[in-house]
């Protein structure tokens, strides 16, 4: 293994997300044991132009496997997105003596780095961290997990009063763009409707779906809404047009929001995060660059940034035929 580099970076960019903490631990970690220097990035491409660096060791990332958020901070910079602004953060990552950067975030930090790279050559690496699981060249992000189980576990409670009340509830859930939340923790905690972006149901249907349920002999029912999906305006509309169609039906909404992005990180995203760390730093020292590392088929594979970027997660069409089957 080529060990041409003896200094890298690591930073969080974009939204948290769980395992992050564990990303950045297995990364300065993996440093370690190959005699490389680790330096922690602070409040992401901000702190990079600012030279907000730390230096870190084995002993510094203990203690941070099982926690949420991420202890590097993480923050938009406008400044980053100009030519300008990305000279001043190469020229800190020269004076430090910096040879390799992991950015851990989504694809707007991705299409950051890759531009950094191609402005100045300098090596890069992408750990996909975001809930929304919306990156090509990974099964699953950093987070994805652990959000599902955050979810499931609202929505079980929220059961308990739509039960006991006979109510329909609106629950949002987090996916502007692409519905893999909704459409699992929907199977998962037995909704009667599952609304995502990707798939268009009409609010016609969606007030004979729950006639439907209603007259098969359900007396409350859980709707779950991906926070992108396009039948209304917003999840207020559909309330009101239920209202409005529906009779003797009471009806609620819960917006989940930020919620889903915190809390201790599942089981699944901490190994996931550590082999991912592993992955990144090594594929580095092998002197590849511009890459994402991604779980594909149960392996540690490599992307390149521009596919991960660009390209479009697709919706398992078997969780829709199996959510029609299930709210019967």
């Amino acid at each position: 293994m080529s060990k041409a580099i003896k200094k890298i970076a690591v930073l969080t960019s974009g939204g948290d997300s769980p395992g992050m903490n564990a990303a950045i631990r297995s990364v300065v970690r993996t440093c370690a044991y190959h005699n490389i220097e680790c330096v922690g990035v602070y409040r992401g491409y901000e702190g990079l132009i600012e030279g907000d660096f730390k230096q870190m060791d084995a002993r510094s990332v203990r203690g941070i496997i099982n926690k949420g958020g991420t202890i590097l901070k993480s923050a938009r910079s406008k400044e980053f997105r100009t030519k300008e602004g990305r000279q001043k953060a190469f020229e800190k990552l020269a004076q430090n003596d910096i040879e390799g950067l992991v950015v851990v975030g989504g694809d707007g930090s991705f299409t950051g780095a890759m531009i950094f790279n191609e402005e100045f050559g300098f090596p890069v690496m992408g750990i996909p961290g975001t809930i929304d699981n919306d990156i090509v060249g990974t099964s699953h992000t950093l987070g994805f997990d652990t959000a599902l189980n955050t979810v499931v576990d609202a929505i079980d409670k929220i059961r308990d009063t739509a039960s006991s009340h006979n109510r329909l509830f609106f629950i949002e859930v987090m996916g502007r763009d692409v519905g893999h939340i909704a459409l699992n923790v929907g199977i998962a905690g037995g909704a009667e409707e599952i609304l995502i972006p990707e798939e268009d149901l009409g609010l016609d249907r969606l007030v004979e779906s729950l006639n439907k349920s209603r007259s098969s002999g359900k007396t409350s029912s859980i709707v779950i809404v991906a926070e992108g999906d396009k039948i209304g305006k917003n999840i207020f509309e559909l309330k009101d047009y239920v209202d409005e169609n529906m009779e003797n039906y009471d009806v609620r909404v819960s917006v989940l929001g930020h919620m889903q992005r915190g809390g201790s990180p599942s089981c699944f995203d901490r190994v996931l995060a550590s082999r991912m760390g592993v992955k990144a730093v090594e594929s580095m020292l092998e002197g590849k660059t511009n890459f994402m590392v991604g779980l594909m088929n149960g392996n540690m594979e490599l992307t390149p940034l521009e596919m991960a970027i660009k390209g479009k997660t697709k919706i398992n069409l078997e969780l829709l035929r199996v959510s029609d089957i299930m709210s019967i």
